[in-house]
């Protein structure tokens, strides 16, 4: 058996599943495709690449499942999660980053060590040898082939859509105002653009309008993933959805009124030096001119320059319960895990979180030894039950944490204290089987 543990993908999951396995002591091989060959969502070749929105959501450690998992991680010695602490941007209660310091921080931290070996190579096939495979939603078609081939399931499909980034310095700030929502946070690490009723009820009808992309024959009966539905779909589904969604007006006072304005659209800053903002949930297929014209119409942004332009992409994912077994192994090839967004789990924390696992089972498979799952009354616990068996086969789509994923706790409590007893549960859970490990 080979002592080099080949892992596919240098995204969030290869590049944690990367850096567990070396921090233990195993050589890795960590091949990249992008340097070689891109893809039709990322624009550049560094490791951990961020391609849709920058945020790690909730950092809430207390109140929010992500937030609690991004404490988990913290304890594991994630590096994703110390590289997102150390580029860190102002977000109010959420986790978000500087995506380009921060994907040069993981690429550093991977090319530095002295146990992984990066190289820039595109793998058509599944290794011989002990691996991971952490290609992403994006996975080269040769791989995914090899991979159907081997499973001999169809893999399944969603789309995912990326939202737009401004420049800070076209925003009119005579319109907008700074203020997170119940001033969480700094109270103002958001940029509102007010709506009256009017101005909405036109806005959702350009929304309705506008010139969407064409899909190929073989994208059309694709579905979409609920959290990152487009703005144009959530508009479809009725006048007011997007009033409820992320363009509700809750929490924040128009400083012009005092008052809560009909409906508003947020930016979050989207680097450090707090130039590029990236409007919250407007995940869209619109065409990129009709983009320009749509959201322009939004008080605040009628002079908007845009350094990203929205897009859609084509995502793939394994019916994970079906073909994994409870250590992220392939059941028909149990020398190949996989990791990451392609065995369904969606977001970048989540991720990230399943490749360290993966790392982490490989290490001590490596070493003789046999690693537990973590109890699934942890985040990552749960969110890797739910991946390798919790969830129905038949009807698997993917999934972020959340507290749904969690056994309901056995104490009788009220319903407002159940979200505080899971997370002592989990914490003290976490410690005991990090202990064991």
């Amino acid at each position: 058996m080979s002592d080099i543990i080949h892992i596919i993908g240098g995204g969030l999951a290869g590049s944690e599943a990367a850096w567990q396995l070396a921090e233990r002591g195993v050589p890795v091989r960590l091949s990249e495709m992008r340097g070689v060959e891109g893809t039709p969502a990322h624009r550049t070749d560094g490791l951990a690449e961020l391609v849709c929105s920058n945020s790690f959501r909730s950092d809430d450690a207390d109140h929010n499942a992500v937030g609690l998992l991004h404490a988990e991680m913290r304890s594991m010695n994630s590096l994703i999660l110390r590289c997102a602490d150390a580029h860190r941007v102002p977000a109010g209660s959420a986790l978000a980053v500087d995506r380009d310091g921060f994907s040069q921080a993981v690429t550093s931290a991977i090319a530095d060590h002295p146990l992984i070996d990066l190289v820039r190579e595109r793998v058509d096939t599944l290794p011989a040898g002990p691996a991971i495979v952490a290609t992403g939603p994006l996975t080269a078609a040769p791989l995914a082939g090899a991979i159907a081939q081997e499973t001999g399931e169809t893999a399944l499909a969603f789309f995912d859509a990326l939202a737009p980034i401004v420049h800070r310095e076209t925003i009119d700030m005579e319109t907008a105002w700074f203020q997170s929502r119940w001033n969480k946070g700094d109270g103002h690490d958001y940029i509102n653009c007010p709506m009256n009723k009017d101005e909405y009820a036109a806005f959702h009808a350009a929304l309705l309008a506008g010139e969407t992309t064409e899909f190929r024959d073989w994208e059309k009966d694709t579905p979409y993933f609920e959290g990152c539905m487009p703005i144009e779909v959530m508009a479809s589904r009725g006048f007011d959805t997007l009033r409820y969604g992320p363009m509700k007006p809750v929490g924040l006072d128009d400083p012009r009124t005092g008052r809560w304005p009909h409906a508003v659209v947020q930016l979050r800053q989207d680097n450090a030096l707090g130039t590029l903002w990236n409007i919250v949930g407007f995940q869209t297929k619109l065409k990129h001119a009709e983009q320009v014209r749509v959201f322009r119409t939004i008080p605040g942004l009628q002079n908007a320059e845009f350094a990203r332009l929205g897009g859609l992409h084509r995502n793939t994912f394994l019916n994970a319960p079906r073909l994994l077994d409870p250590t992220l192994r392939l059941r028909s090839a149990p020398h190949v895990r996989f990791a990451g967004q392609i065995t369904g789990c969606e977001g970048y924390v989540e991720s990230a979180a399943i490749g360290l696992l993966a790392g982490r089972f490989a290490a001590a498979e490596r070493a003789g030894s046999t690693l537990a799952p973590p109890p699934v009354t942890t985040a990552i616990g749960a969110l890797l039950g739910h991946i390798t068996g919790g969830a129905d086969a038949a009807t698997y789509q993917p999934m972020n944490v959340n507290f749904g994923l969690f056994p309901p706790v056995e104490e009788k409590a009220r319903k407002a204290d159940r979200k505080g007893l899971m997370v002592a549960r989990a914490r003290a859970d976490l410690a005991g089987w990090v202990a064991a490990a």
